[in-house]
């Protein structure tokens, strides 16, 4: 499997809710002893005959004879190990729908885990892929500070911070000469609570490749160059960036500012192409499309420079085969229509037989045919959500159709 298909995997695995401990997980790590895995599924089969529910026993019973079975082709682990779920996805109670998942993934499988549970362990596949550009970003004033990370295409604010120090008028009758060491002392007392809440949470970040900061006045550059943050985070600031707000505005702010030391970022390319999108659309240009049917038929005409697809986009690839004819096709639909009859194309039969596959690698490999460039739109940006609310699908063409 490649990096795509174990990601649209696992957010379909995350979604199962298992009525009892009856869903398995197995971990084997690259270079592992696959028999030692198979004996050790042996002895689960037995163990779980002591399992006091009927019901669940012959669940957990059912799935790891599933998993038994599959070692059985296996001689030895995969070259970057194997991963297999397997359980009874069925919600109705006293109903059995036992469905088994071997996953090689493109990457080594860093652990050995069994865990038989109410749901699938896809964590440590989950962090496998986890986006290995991560920007550590604080925007800060005299009033507040927010501090979060660009991760990918994902803007992630963790914490909002408000500060105690006062206007610069004094109150109460205080000299102006107390109430400006009273000030300061607040404001001291602010920054290091700000470095001592961003050390916190930028230090568990392993991924982190850098640190920006931003913020509408001086006091940015005062916690920049300040000992707020510990040597080996401070030496990560790559840019000191002025912006018109702090908070959680400026963090959107300094990232927007950053083009040059982010430009290579998921983030910022999706927002790019999104932009690119709308601006002509709204020109009313002729060398955009949108909507399923018309961006489709540009595609297969050869016509689409770029394919943009809402990650989140309500379609469905069926891939289907005619009993009558033999023709072999793949449709692409709204979900809510996917159990509509098919007609062939070659022969008008509604005897097909069929499959769902993924909307996601059938249109990648289509496009790639073609020479478009294929764009996966996430919902984790302003702009990709509004895109997904738009059509979902939608793309820029190489030339005018008539």
């Amino acid at each position: 499997m490649n990096e795509d298909e174990v990601k649209e995997l696992l957010e379909k695995l995350k979604e199962i809710r298992g009525r009892h401990t009856e869903l398995v997980s197995v971990y084997i790590p690259a270079g592992h002893n696959i028999n030692e895995i198979k004996n050790m599924i042996a002895k689960e089969i037995s163990t779980a005959e002591n399992i006091k529910s009927k019901t669940t026993r012959n669940n957990v019973i059912d799935a790891l004879s599933k998993i038994a079975n599959a070692l059985k082709y296996y001689r030895e682990t995969p070259e970057t190990g194997l991963v297999i779920f397997s359980g009874n996805i069925s919600q109705r109670e006293g109903e059995q729908d036992i469905k088994i998942w071997e996953v090689v993934p493109p990457k080594p499988v860093p652990i050995k885990l069994y865990r038989c549970d109410q749901v699938f362990v896809t964590q440590p596949l989950e962090e496998m892929f986890e986006d290995k550009d991560v920007y550590g970003i604080i925007a800060i004033d005299r009033q507040e500070a927010a501090i979060g990370f660009l991760r990918g295409k994902s803007i992630e604010v963790v914490k909002k911070i408000e500060s105690m120090v006062p206007g610069k008028t004094a109150k109460g009758g205080q000299s102006a000469a107390r109430f400006m060491r009273v000030r300061e002392g607040l404001l001291l007392a602010f920054e290091k609570e700000v470095g001592e809440v961003a050390t916190e949470i930028f230090k568990g970040e392993k991924n982190l490749k850098g640190i920006l900061i931003g913020g509408p006045g001086p006091l940015k550059y005062e916690f920049a160059e300040g000992d707020y943050l510990p040597f080996e985070l401070k030496k990560k600031i790559i840019k000191v960036i002025d912006t018109g707000y702090a908070g959680e505005e400026g963090i959107r702010e300094v990232i927007a500012r950053a083009e040059d030391v982010l430009k290579e970022s998921a983030y910022l390319e999706e927002k790019s192409i999104v932009d690119k999108f709308f601006k002509m659309l709204k020109k009313d240009d002729e060398l955009v499309v949108y909507g399923l049917r018309d961006t489709l038929n540009a595609l297969e005409m050869g016509a689409l420079d770029s394919l943009l697809l809402s990650e989140h986009a309500p379609f469905i690839a069926i891939k289907y085969k005619c009993k009558q004819c033999g023709y072999e096709g793949v449709l692409v639909r709204l979900k809510k229509d996917a159990s509509l009859p098919i007609k062939c194309e070659s022969c008008g039969s509604e005897e097909v037989e069929k499959e769902e596959m993924s909307v996601k690698k059938y249109l990648k490999e289509r496009a790639e045919l073609y020479g478009t460039s294929f764009y996966l739109i996430s919902e984790d940006s302003p702009e990709g959500k509004q895109f997904t609310m738009f059509s979902g699908i939608g793309g820029i063409l190489r030339y005018k159709l008539k």
